[in-house]
């Protein structure tokens, strides 16, 4: 990889890595639906603007709605998810548990479409699961049922990403593909379409909120410009350039970042079991996503 292509790779990172933060100042002072909503939307403003200014063809050769339903599994649940996760966790609790979307593509993968998972990525998916234990038995967050529910929203979020990547394959990889920007985009349009009823319902019978926040509303168009429309054409550049299995090196760099900013502009500590349990993560991807080297012939 040239020096340029990791510094890409970090670049990202941080992005992604900020994108728990933004969310965990928006969430709680626009709502979890409201937060979501205004982040696919100004997404979608922000992907729209890049597909006109490099006058990329809007031609998605029937492949459209295949792309808006995996905008829903791949942006709008998981969104929705990190949303409600950044009402009660931390914003580095939240990126750390991010990092088990491989281990959800696999079980997924195992489960649902006849992925083989060998001894390596079963002790992973296996490891994994301890460290998720550790990160939600330890820390300074309250252990009630809000930290559970959180959790449980973080993995739901993961285990949309793991399904995403397979239908991805599935519906536009294995019928000619598509230009991953139109994806980006198309998958924009279905995650709007599917939140804006929620949106709706917010304002007119939700709780009522004051929208006169410049430091909120700076956190939703950063999360929404940057941290997705943008984040977006970085990270398939990335895969055009130095293929899929490098960029899934930015999962591990994620958490690091999540945490920085948490810590920067929130003050948010860690517990040293926390820390433990974000690293036996971290080895548990590193399990699932690498590939074992090949036994050596024998002459």
């Amino acid at each position: 990889m040239r020096p340029s292509d990791y510094g890409r790779l970090l670049a990202l990172a941080a992005i992604w890595g900020a994108s728990f933060l933004f969310m965990r100042i928006a969430a709680p002072a626009f709502g979890s639906i409201n937060t979501t909503f205004l982040r696919v939307f100004f997404a979608l403003v922000g992907l729209a603007a890049m597909l006109l200014l490099l006058r990329t063809p809007m031609q998605f050769h029937g492949k459209l709605k295949a792309i808006m339903v995996l905008g829903i599994i791949n942006s709008g649940v998981p969104f929705l998810m990190y949303a409600v996760a950044a009402l009660w966790l931390p914003a580095g609790y939240s990126a750390i548990l991010n990092a088990t979307t491989p281990l959800m593509g696999a079980l997924i993968g195992f489960s649902f479409f006849n992925e083989q998972l060998g001894l390596r990525k079963w002790a992973g998916v296996m490891l994994g699961l301890v460290g998720i234990g550790l990160i939600t038995t330890t820390g300074e967050v309250d252990l009630s049922g809000q930290l559970a529910i959180g959790v449980l929203a973080c993995l739901i979020a993961t285990a949309c990403y793991g399904c995403a990547g397979f239908l991805t394959r599935r519906w536009i990889t294995e019928r000619g593909g598509l230009d991953a920007k139109l994806v980006a985009f198309g998958s924009q349009i279905g995650a709007v379409l599917f939140l804006l009823p929620f949106f709706a319902y917010s304002l007119t019978s939700g709780p009522a909120v004051d929208w006169a926040q410049p430091g909120v509303w700076a956190s939703v168009l950063a999360v929404g410009l940057l941290c997705t429309a943008f984040a977006y054409l970085l990270y398939f550049r990335l895969i055009a350039d130095i293929g899929p299995l490098r960029s899934l090196t930015v999962t591990f760099l994620i958490p690091p970042f999540g945490i920085l900013w948490g810590y920067l502009v929130l003050g948010e500590t860690l517990t040293g079991g926390f820390v433990l349990g974000g690293a036996v993560v971290c080895l548990a991807v590193w399990l699932v996503t690498s590939h074992a080297k090949p036994a050596r012939a024998q002459a």
